[in-house]
C-alpha cells in the first residue's frame, strides 16, 4: 500500500495487544452437563482462562512494553464476579508501570446469558452495566481519558507524547434485553460517529498521530466473512473504514473473531490495517508484541499455548477441543440442512479445519487437507459445492503476513 502523504509522525513507542481474555471463574462452575453445553458452544478454553492471562500479564511486564491494548470481551458473559477478576489480575500491569486501556465487548455488559452452572442447570447471575463497567475498568482507560463520548464508552487518551489512542465502543449492550438472546453484531451511532470526527479533526489540527481499537472489525478478514459471519464487522464496516481512513487512520486493533489476522484495505490513496487479534483464551492463546520505531511498525506474536505448562499435552488438548468444538457447531448447522450424519462429519471436519487455519494466522494452501467430495451423498455434495466459498476464503490469506510482519506507515 502507498505511503499516505502529510500523515503525522508516529512517536517511537512499544506496546502490546490481548483480546478476548473471557474470565471465568470456575466458582460459577467446572462441570456437570450444562458447563460441558456452555464450553462446547463457545470454544473457549474457560477453566484455563485465569492462567492464561495470568501467564500472559507476567510475559508482557518481562517485555518491557509501555503499554497494553485489549479490544474488549474480558469475561465470559458480562458476569460481575468475572469483571472483578480481570480487573484485579490487569493490576499487576498496571502496578508495574504498564499502562492499560481497554473497551467492552458483546460479552461485557448488560448479558443476558451471565450465569453460573450445577449439574444440568443453569443459573442467572448479575452483569453489569455500562456505567459499572467504567468504573470496574477506570483505571484502564477511562480515568486517563481526556476526551469521553455522551452516547458511548468511547474514549480518547494519549498513550505517548504525540499519539492519540481513539477507543471506540461498537456494542450494543443498550439493545440487550432480560431472556432474549445476546446481540453479538456491532455498530457505530450516528452521535458517537460526529463525536468521532470531532476528534479526528482536533487530532489534525494538533498534528497527532492517531491509532484506533475497538471490539468489531472494520475491513473483512476473508472473502466472504461479511456472508457468513457479518456480526463479526461492524455495522456499514466498509463505509466506516474508509471514513478512519479518510482521516488518517491508518492502524486499528479489534477482537471479537477470535482470529489472528491482520488484513489491510485502500481508499482514495489512503490505506488502513485492521490488525485483529485472537482470543487470548482460544488456539492459539496470542499476545502481540508491536513497536513503532522511525514510522515503521514492526509485529511480533507469541503464542502461549504452548508454553503455559511446559511438559504436557496442554497445547495438544487444548487443539483438538477447538477442532470438536468447531465440528460440533457445524455439525449441527449442516443438520438442519438435512445433511446426512456420515456427510455431516466429514464436511463439518473439513470446515473446522479452515477455521483453525484462519484462527492461527498466516494460512499456508499447502496444508489444506484434501476434500473428496466423490465420498459425499447427492445432497451433501451439493451444499460442500455450494459453500465452497467458505474453505477457499478461510484457506487464503490476504496481505500482509498476519504473526510477525513490518509494516511502513
Amino acid at each position: 500500500m502507498q505511503k499516505i502523504v502529510n500523515a503525522p509522525v508516529y512517536p517511537n513507542v512499544s506496546f502490546a495487544v490481548i483480546s478476548d481474555l473471557h474470565v471465568y471463574d470456575p466458582s460459577l462452575g467446572s462441570c456437570g452437563a450444562a458447563f460441558e453445553e456452555a464450553l462446547y458452544s463457545d470454544r473457549k478454553y474457560l477453566l484455563d482462562s485465569i492462567d492464561l492471562l495470568d501467564y500472559a500479564i507476567g510475559d508482557i511486564i518481562a517485555s518491557g512494553v509501555s503499554f497494553v491494548l485489549i479490544p474488549g470481551d474480558l469475561t465470559k458473559d458480562g458476569e460481575l464476579i468475572n469483571h472483578r477478576v480481570a480487573a484485579q489480575m490487569l493490576k499487576r500491569l498496571t502496578d508495574a508501570d504498564i499502562a492499560v486501556y481497554a473497551v467492552p465487548g458483546n460479552h461485557d455488559i448488560n448479558n443476558p446469558r451471565a450465569a453460573s452452572y450445577s449439574g444440568s442447570k443453569t443459573a442467572a447471575v448479575p452483569s453489569i452495566s455500562a456505567e459499572e463497567f467504567a468504573q470496574i475498568y477506570k483505571d484502564f482507560g477511562f480515568a486517563a481519558a481526556f476526551r469521553r463520548d455522551d452516547d458511548s464508552l468511547s474514549y480518547v487518551t494519549e498513550p505517548a507524547e504525540g499519539l492519540w489512542l481513539l477507543a471506540i465502543d461498537s456494542c450494543r449492550y443498550r439493545e440487550c434485553r432480560p431472556g432474549k438472546k445476546a446481540i453479538v453484531s456491532g455498530k457505530i451511532g450516528r452521535k458517537t460517529k460526529d463525536w468521532i470526527s470531532e476528534v479526528l479533526q482536533a487530532a489534525a489540527a494538533k498534528n497527532k498521530a492517531v491509532m484506533a481499537m475497538m471490539h468489531h472489525g472494520v475491513v473483512e478478514h476473508w472473502k466472504g466473512q461479511a456472508k457468513l459471519t457479518p456480526d463479526f464487522l461492524v455495522r456499514d464496516f466498509h463505509k466506516f473504514g474508509q471514513f478512519l481512513a479518510s482521516n488518517n487512520v491508518q492502524l486499528v486493533f479489534t477482537g471479537h473473531y477470535h482470529a489472528q489476522d491482520i488484513t489491510g484495505a485502500q481508499f482514495a490513496g489512503k490505506f488502513i490495517y485492521d490488525i485483529e487479534t485472537g482470543s487470548l483464551a482460544a488456539a492459539s492463546c496470542p499476545v502481540r508484541y508491536l513497536e513503532i520505531k522511525d514510522n515503521v511498525l514492526q509485529i511480533r506474536t507469541e503464542k502461549i499455548i504452548g508454553k503455559i505448562r511446559p511438559g504436557t499435552d496442554f497445547a495438544a488438548n487444548a487443539r483438538a477441543f477447538t477442532k470438536k468444538a468447531f465440528m460440533l457447531e457445524t455439525a449441527g448447522i449442516l443438520a438442519k440442512l438435512k445433511v446426512s450424519a456420515k456427510d455431516r462429519d466429514y464436511i463439518a471436519g473439513a470446515i473446522a479445519d479452515a477455521f483453525i487455519a484462519h484462527c492461527e494466522g498466516d494460512e499456508n494452501p499447502a496444508l489444506r487437507p484434501a476434500f473428496d467430495r466423490s465420498r459425499l451423498g447427492l445432497w451433501g455434495r451439493f451444499i460442500s459445492w455450494y459453500q465452497r466459498y467458505i474453505f477457499d476464503g478461510l484457506w487464503t490469506d490476504l496481505p500482509p503476513a498476519d504473526n510477525n510482519v513490518r509494516l511502513e506507515l
